[in-house]
């Protein structure tokens, strides 16, 4: 076998650049001890935890894969629930920062996350129209609600009645009843999508926001309460008829047909629309939210103002009535009129008040409201530029203006990034974008520099890496310099966008290209500074060549003597740098050359091309040596590692991929990016790859000293391939379970398959070994005395247990997230074997929770099997006692110590109060012999 070419492995070494995503909204979460001052937001696939005091970033809770795409902190604060583009939900601890738990059960994006008010539930509502209600505790899928027909974008739970509230694109709001877990009532008094949604007024008031500049505000009564209230009435009622007999018998059926038409709609609530708030904002509302006590709400739509309403309470309400009752009464008097006879009500306007609108900088994307001890409401917005920004609102001014507390952006550019570069020594990365550019250093990742700049599309540190150019999209050509972080020289360079710039090899100048149909050679040179006696640098127009397109890039040879130009006609020209003549044409692309790199020995040149493909070309004869299909969009940008024909292209498809220029192999894949990667860079030494995205992030990549083998990488992505078809099949159905609005809460994923696969090979094991001892039992029979058995060497890593005492244990290490899928996929034939199992662990008391679940669920999917074998009779008799007898037992204990909890509680209770009145008696007789002694020195005054 021939020696394979070795390749070196490129890992993800960090990211930055990235103050907050955009996808998913910010959140208040409580950290040390503090509500208000830290915020959550996503970054990317992680979420990152900022400190709006100290503008810092204090906490990373990090992803696998995919982007965060909703967030949810906990009501104790102690966690928060972060849901992702894929549809898995991890739950992380915010004092440690480790994901504690995950749940898989939507096929799509999570849109909408809410936990209960006690933090035992969490809710999720995805783009695939499921709404799934998962146990934290528990750490599993409670059901899966069906009903939507399009992305759900709210869910609310209700904490008085055990009710949710539901809303989608689909124009719908649904209501849940979840004892029942049914839907028992949907709002259809939308004509456009429902964006968002919050509950006022004690869960007393529902308010919509939608596709149009309406807030639509519900009344909510409980059906129950109100019979409640009813009931005397209808007693007095019976007791002294007035009706006259004709009358009721003339509404008799009236009334019959009325009760029959509400009675399926009106159940649990009544849903009455009292009116409207009409927005400022004439789009969509993109977010629609309360404080934590409901006392405000804001929305904002796809523009840059936040609206504050405050929301009385019903003492506040109360108080309104009255002096809005006295005033009637008052002007009634005045008009020597009898006393008004109508009720006075409060209009909607007045009972849910504006505040007060904040204009922040840019678009908002999400909010999160906080009402501070102090009374002062704290605002923070994400927005579109990737920024933070914080305001306080004083409630207590005569006219409340939100005030900006702090803004948070010096970890990123405002727009996306269009150009890098790397400088000599590999330490300092130029980044730049629309507004600005940044030097930052590439061990701490912090930005050392910042400079404005007009818009950016091409960059160059120049030699000595004190100075950088940056080309931009008016035709100009930008020097700063870095120790001053100042703007020196800027020259008219091109009619239209600079494209490209090229350092030449000797360095002595470089070459740009343009929209204007022009490639220009210039050099630099060093000319005295008009504010100082020293001489600075400048750069010098030197030639001109004149083309029949725009040029989009180029490239140097690296012996100085041929230079390559792609054109807008899909051709590369290459011409000799001396005397400018022509030497090749290279074409076969079918769209324009976005980007192309000739390699250190000046022998091959790559192009990269809007039409996804990259061709290898030699440039002694401009013969075409491969064409290869590189990415599913536009290749973006190409360059070789310095010293070897492999190459670096970036696309549009977010993947960045390493090729061999010589086997015309494709190496690996560098996955991380969630949008378009517009631009790559590499280090002058080859160690490391810079690059930048569509999703405002900056990667950096490392070379490590990790061999990279072809056939065990594409092995790797054969398995990652069958993964993810696993995922994407067809769900295991229960036997006699129609598609109804409930459903299971999990999904089959490959780590369901892999568990239902330990468990087989458990029982599997269980088997023969059972089978081994009763053929060694019969031997030691036979032979009279005792054989040594041989112990199975998996029993023996576990510490010599016994082959059932194997199964469970191979049975409690699958995810309590996972069990029912797990099961679900389990053939019958292991069930009898494992139902025997559970019997012998439950007559020994252990794990009764973990097995009557297992138990319960395995009798719901294989009923009709399980009821058909005469072999199992004897075996589920025997489970109905044992599990009556065990459960009771837990039951007892568990009650036994809630008790004792409770006692204990109401003493120590009873010994704070106590503690409490005593020291009240103190203070209050301290103060009676103050008063005393201040009466004794004003009566010897006197």
């Amino acid at each position: 076998m021939g020696l394979t070419r070795q390749y070196l492995r490129y890992e993800p070494a960090a990211l930055f650049g990235l103050v907050a995503s955009a996808r998913a909204g910010v959140a208040f979460v409580a950290l040390r001890g503090e509500r208000g001052r830290y915020v959550a937001v996503p970054g990317c696939e992680h979420v990152f935890v900022w400190d709006t005091r100290k503008g810092e970033k204090v906490l990373i809770l990090k992803g696998l894969k995919q982007e965060v795409s909703c967030l949810c902190p906990s009501p104790d604060g102690l966690h928060l629930a972060v849901g992702y583009e894929d549809g898995s939900i991890r739950v992380f601890s915010l004092l440690s920062g480790e994901a504690n738990i995950t749940f898989n059960g939507h096929r799509a994006a999570v849109t909408a996350l809410q936990y209960d008010h006690l933090g035992g539930r969490l809710v999720s509502g995805s783009k695939d129209t499921d709404v799934i209600v998962w146990d934290v505790i528990n750490e599993s899928g409670l059901y899966r609600l069906r009903g939507h027909k399009d992305a759900v974008t709210q869910v609310l739970f209700l904490k008085e009645k055990n009710l949710l509230v539901t809303s989608g694109k689909d124009t719908l709001v649904k209501w849940w009843d979840l004892d029942t877990q049914h839907c028992f009532k949907t709002l259809v008094g939308h004509r456009t999508e429902v964006w968002g949604m919050a509950l006022l007024s004690n869960e007393k008031r529902l308010i919509t926001g939608s596709a149009d500049s309406e807030l639509r505000v519900w009344d909510i009564t409980y059906i129950q309460e109100v019979k409640d209230a009813d009931e005397p009435e209808s007693k007095k009622s019976k007791e002294s008829p007035e009706k006259s007999s004709r009358g009721a018998e003339e509404n008799t059926e009236e009334d019959e047909t009325l009760e029959l038409d509400e009675q399926p709609e009106e159940r649990i609530i009544k849903c009455s629309k009292v009116g409207s708030i009409v927005r400022e904002g004439r789009d969509r509302v993109v977010t629609l939210a309360t404080d934590r006590m409901g006392k405000f709400l804001a929305c904002h739509g796809t523009d840059a103002v936040l609206e504050v309403f405050s929301v009385l309470s019903e003492e506040e309400v109360q108080k309104k009535l009255e002096k809005k009752m006295k005033k009637a009464k008052k002007k009634a008097k005045q008009n020597s009129e009898e006393e008004p006879e109508r009720s006075v009500e409060l209009s909607l306007q007045e009972e849910i008040q504006r505040v007060t609108n904040v204009k922040a900088s840019s678009k908002i994307k999400s909010f999160a409201l906080i009402l501070s001890p102090k009374g002062e409401l704290k605002i923070v917005l994400l927005l579109q530029n990737n920024v933070i920004e914080s305001y306080n609102l004083d409630l207590s001014a005569q006219v409340p203006q939100a005030v900006r507390a702090s803004r948070i952006t010096i970890g990123g550019h405002r727009s996306d990034v269009r150009t890098l570069a790397f400088s000599s020594d590999n330490i300092a990365i130029l980044s730049a974008a629309a507004e600005s550019v940044k030097i930052w250093n590439r061990s701490t990742l912090q930005c050392i520099r910042t400079m404005d700049c007009e818009y950016a599309l091409c960059s160059l540190f120049v030699p000595g890496d004190r100075q950088v150019i940056i080309g931009t999209k008016t035709g100009k050509l930008q020097l700063f310099d870095l120790a001053s972080g100042s703007l020196i020289e800027t020259l008219d360079a091109h009619d239209g966008a600079v494209w490209s710039i090229a350092l030449s090899p000797d360095q002595r100048g470089f070459v740009t290209g343009g929209a204007d149909k022009c490639v220009k050679f210039w050099e630099f040179e060093l000319v005295k500074d008009e504010n100082s006696a020293q001489k600075r640098l400048s750069m010098k127009h030197m030639r001109i060549l004149q083309l029949d397109e725009d040029v989009l890039c180029v490239r140097y040879s690296p012996n100085q003597k041929l230079l390559a130009v792609s054109l807008l006609d899909c051709t590369v020209k290459v011409f000799y740098v001396d005397t400018l003549k022509f030497f090749l044409s290279l074409y076969g692309h079918k769209l324009p050359v976005l980007c192309m790199d000739i390699c250190h020995d000046g022998t091959l040149i790559a192009t990269g091309s809007a039409d996804r493909n990259v061709k290898i070309w030699g440039l002694d004869f401009g013969d075409c040596h491969r064409s290869l299909f590189a990415h599913d969009d536009s290749v973006m940008y190409l360059q070789f590692v310095p010293k070897s024909h492999l190459f670096f292209t970036a696309g549009k498809d977010s993947k960045i991929k390493q090729w061999d220029a010589d086997k015309f192999e494709h190496i690996q894949t560098l996955e991380g990016h969630h949008q378009e990667v517009w631009c790559l860079a590499l280090s002058p030494n080859g160690d490391y790859v810079v690059s930048a995205s569509h999703d405002k992030s900056l990667r950096l990549w490392e070379r490590t000293r990790e061999p990279l083998i072809l056939e065990e990488e594409r092995e790797m992505q054969r398995e990652a391939e069958y993964e993810e078809s696993v995922a994407k099949e067809e769900q295991p159905v229960v036997a006699g379970e129609t598609q109804g609005e409930t459903g299971l809460a999990g999904k089959k994923t490959i780590e369901t398959v892999k568990a239902a696969e330990r468990i087989m090979e458990a029982i599997e094991l269980y088997r023969e070994e059972t089978a081994k001892l009763k053929e060694h039992n019969a031997i030691c029979k036979a032979a009279g005395k005792e054989v040594p058995f041989p112990v199975n060497p998996i029993l023996r890593a576990y510490g010599n247990i016994t082959p059932s005492a194997y199964v469970l244990e191979v049975f409690k290490k699958v995810k309590s997230s996972e069990l029912e899928e797990s099961l679900l996929v389990l053939p019958f034939s292991y069930v009898p074997d494992l139902l025997k199992l559970f019997n012998e662990y439950i007559h020994l008391g252990s794990d009764v929770e973990l097995l009557c679940r297992a138990l319960l669920f395995l009798l719901k999917i294989h009923f009709g099997q399980i009821t058909g074998n005469h072999m199992l009779v004897t075996v589920i008799e025997d489970l109905k006692k044992t599990t009556i007898s065990r459960v009771s037992e837990a039951r007892d204990v568990l009650g036994f110590n809630m008790a004792g909890l409770q006692f204990l509680k109401r003493e120590i209770e009873a010994k704070e109060e106590v503690t409490f009145f005593a020291d009240a008696t103190e203070r209050f007789e301290e103060k009676k012999r103050k008063r005393k002694k201040k009466e004794k020195v004003v009566l010897a005054v006197l």
